[in-house]
């Protein structure tokens, strides 16, 4: 069995204590943000290593690490291959910091996209931009109704119902 699939069956467990999920992923989100504070500070650098090795470095466990992996994995440039990697599997850290900072706030990971090591690669506006074109791209906006007395859309100059609405 990969380690991701380790990792999914214990961070997404219908069965377990609802306390301990809770204490689980509280512990997680905690060695998370100091592992996306300090690849922030290189932003350009790319970060490469075995899962465990990589463990290492951020001084977290290895099913932590997977998760980190997991989470990260759509926001990077190169992505892994999370559904087949074993702990020596090399990865990378590669990130687009655009898409990281969207994937941040589509998580609704405010204490993620909040960090302030995000001050010195976006200022105020490009941080309010990004979060509003992410906020905006899940929003779904039906066209505007067009009743039959209505000018038709394609430029005709007749109503709606004696252009284009006729056939409706």
């Amino acid at each position: 069995m990969g380690i991701l699939k380790q990792w999914r069956d214990r961070a997404y467990d219908e069965k377990a204590n609802r306390g301990e999920i809770q204490r689980m992923w509280s512990a997680y989100f905690a060695k998370e943000k100091e592992i996306y504070a300090d690849l922030l500070k290189n932003p350009d650098e790319v970060v490469t290593g075995t899962v465990k090795e990589l463990a290492d470095k951020y001084n977290v466990d290895l099913m932590t690490m997977t998760g980190f992996l997991d989470g990260i994995n759509d926001s990077l440039v190169n992505p892994n291959p999370i559904e087949e990697m074993e702990e020596d599997t090399v990865v990378n850290l590669g990130f687009d910091k655009e898409r990281l900072y969207k994937n941040m706030v589509a998580a609704g990971a405010d204490w993620l996209y909040g960090l302030e090591e995000w001050e010195p690669i976006f200022d105020e506006e490009k941080r309010k931009e990004l979060y509003k074109e992410q906020k905006e791209s899940g929003t779904v906006r039906k066209p505007a109704k067009i009743y039959p007395n209505d000018p038709c859309p394609c430029g005709s100059g007749k109503k709606y119902k004696k252009c284009h609405g006729k056939n409706r």
